[in-house]
């Protein structure tokens, strides 16, 4: 059966799926049909990602308590002690509902309404938000769950690339497009990252918040969207070829922060340097020209091909942000001599005045 056929059977519209759009002048549906020995990529096989996404936050849960939770206390990580807020239903009020940061004139009135000093008010609002602030150990997990997964797909990936031509000679990846089957392994892969970045929207709003969530949404949006077009669309090759690219970097990223929780310094620092120059090399040269160039300068446009460029370009923006703080830290670290900090920091108050407010409550 073509793939409109099929789509059209669940319900989707026969006119979202008219070839025209999906593949390159002059191929049509019929040019991908399956047989007992070759097989095409379906869309409705990426409904899986819904059970798959489930499947691997339950997964995530079982890794963190069962894993990570028990190296992160054998390797020394520890939460700091915090100081305790005093319930005050008008102060969290505010808190929740208003904002965690009042300006003056709200903290005089506060004060006001709660028969507090203003000191006391501010003091309060500074525990509260320390209260909400991301535990050492729960970063820790986070961390140890993603470099676990990061690290597995890029290999995993690798494993399943290294000995086809394609993927070394990326004129080849577009030979006989769209009529290349898809091999098992492959539809897996992708079915498998997916339901992994899908995982992290739905868990995005019980993760460590950075400074950088807004673009870490608009990260797995267009990452997503990738994914389910170029499967729709059977450009498999070239979105493998682009995920690689992008999982080369994320677990070292992710091995650099577990090193900075548990305080290896010195390791941490060599990690993060190898990490950058990963980074800058696979998203601002390989991938520029993996995308521009055999993608857009040796292809035939068309509708998703068109919609799938702009996804890559927003992706590229979003590069050229996260190159800009690399470089600044290291800039700041090794020029300034300035305090370590991950460009990414959630941390919002120094430790040391939150030490300070804990020594005074003692």
């Amino acid at each position: 059966l073509s793939v409109p056929t099929t789509l059209t059977r669940m319900g989707l519209s026969e006119g979202f799926w008219h070839h025209e759009y999906w593949l390159p002048p002059g191929a049509t549906w019929e040019d991908m049909k399956e047989s007992a020995d070759i097989h095409y990529p379906q869309p409705q096989d990426l409904l899986l990602c819904i059970p798959g996404a489930l499947l691997l936050i339950i997964v995530r849960c079982i890794f963190e308590r069962t894993v990570a939770l028990p190296l992160g206390r054998r390797l020394g990580v520890s939460d700091k002690l915090r100081p305790k807020v005093q319930p005050n239903a008008t102060l969290e009020g505010f808190y929740v509902l208003l904002g965690r940061t009042p300006k003056k004139g709200d903290l005089i009135s506060l004060a006001k309404q709660s028969d507090l000093p203003v000191k006391k008010v501010e003091t309060w609002f500074r525990h509260r938000q320390a209260q909400d602030r991301p535990r050492l150990m729960k970063k820790f997990c986070e961390a140890s769950w993603r470099f676990a997964f990061y690290f597995t797909s890029f290999f995993s990936g690798l494993a399943l690339l290294y000995d086809k031509p394609w993927f070394w000679d990326h004129t080849v990846c577009w030979l006989r497009f769209p009529q290349q089957p898809l091999p098992p392994a492959l539809g897996w892969f992708y079915l498998l990252e997916l339901s992994f970045y899908c995982s992290l929207v739905a868990t995005l709003p019980f993760d460590v918040k950075r400074k950088d969530f807004k673009e870490q949404i608009i990260h797995h949006i267009a990452t997503i969207t990738l994914i389910f077009v170029s499967y729709c669309a059977n450009l498999i090759r070239f979105g493998m070829i682009v995920m690689l690219v992008h999982d080369a970097s994320d677990y070292i990223l992710e091995l650099a922060k577990m090193l900075h929780y548990i305080k290896w310094k010195l390791i941490c620092e060599a990690v993060f340097m190898v990490f950058a120059a990963v980074f800058i090399i696979s998203r601002l040269v390989i991938f520029p020209l993996i995308t521009y160039y055999y993608f857009v300068t040796k292809f035939q446009l068309f509708l998703i091909s068109c919609l799938i460029n702009t996804f890559l370009m927003i992706l590229q923006f979003l590069h050229i942000f996260w190159s800009c703080l690399i470089i600044q830290m290291i800039f700041s670290v090794i020029l300034h001599g300035a305090k370590r900090k991950d460009a990414r920091s959630d941390t919002e108050e120094s430790d040391r005045s939150e030490a300070e407010d804990l020594a005074k409550n003692k």
